[in-house]
């Protein structure tokens, strides 16, 4: 998928909305459980249900490493799936991988190749030789963890360096000086909102996944005063909001409701700002 092609989804849908698909069996509804592949029965009938409204989906893949061969089974049927049947929406695989080139160049394959999903994230700890193979893959982006929203995030994104900037702000001008740096995206967790405009002034024009909406405590507002762009720029992520909104029968309707109040805000800030 092309740049373009992910911005002209989010002008017809009205929506940068991200679905995560981070599936817990205990959590999901009991009438799955005897079913031949709960986990993918329970994204399945999650996509059908929300896929008008959501631009993008994202599965973190310890969820399904967690499962063994079975979970690995069910992450290939789903991304299959949204590829088959809905393939306008963008998927990332919420990997978080990040290691020596010919490692890195293993993993990009797995992702890319094999599963074929449009973007992966990224640590960008061990630098430029271990982001640079996932770099190279055409119409594949790159997702750079930079300034991420959980508790223990600024205990090191926050120090300062030596040249007096933070460490998350280093990460983000040395990742532009890589190779095809023009597929990279950047995770920017919603509950530092404040930070926004300090990190569009480095990277004006490239999407931020923005983690952190929801259970998490961000604001959607105010990520969108300082994040959002022309080609609105952002790609906001809820996951348990949406996934875990019912535990019934009618537990991807009530998905649904969720996902439609999440784009229906982003419709008024698009419209807003047009």
């Amino acid at each position: 998928m092309t740049k373009q092609e992910l911005i002209t989804q989010i002008q017809q849908k009205k929506s940068f909305l991200c679905i995560g698909l981070d599936v817990d069996l205990t959590k999901i509804p009991k009438h799955l459980q005897n079913h031949d592949d709960p986990i993918f029965e329970f994204n399945k009938q999650i996509i059908d249900a929300t896929h008008h409204l959501a631009v993008a989906y994202k599965p973190n893949i310890a969820f399904y490493e967690a499962y063994g061969i079975k979970g690995w089974s069910a992450l290939k049927k789903t991304i299959d799936y949204i590829n088959r049947n809905y393939p306008e929406i963008f998927t990332i695989a919420d990997a978080k991988r990040g290691d020596i080139g010919n490692t890195s160049t293993r993993y990009a394959k797995a992702f890319f190749e094999d599963l074929n999903f449009n973007s992966v994230t990224v640590a960008p700890y061990m630098g430029a030789d271990s982001i640079e193979p996932f770099l190279a893959f055409k119409n594949k982006f790159t997702i750079l963890l930079a300034l991420t929203s959980n508790k223990g995030a600024l205990d090191f994104q926050g120090l300062k360096t030596t040249r007096g900037d933070e460490l998350y702000k280093e990460v983000i001008k040395t990742s532009l000086t890589w190779k095809n740096s023009e597929n990279l995206m950047f995770v920017i967790g919603a509950t530092k909102a404040a930070y926004f405009k300090t990190i569009r002034a480095i990277v004006p024009n490239h999407f931020l996944l923005v983690p952190g909406v929801g259970a998490q405590g961000g604001s959607l507002k105010e990520v969108c005063q300082y994040g959002l762009t022309k080609d609105c720029g952002l790609l906001v992520n809820s996951s348990r909001g949406i996934i875990y909104a019912g535990t019934d029968q009618n537990f991807a309707l009530n998905a649904q409701k969720e996902a439609l109040k999440l784009q229906q805000e982003m419709e008024i800030i698009l419209n807003e700002n047009n």
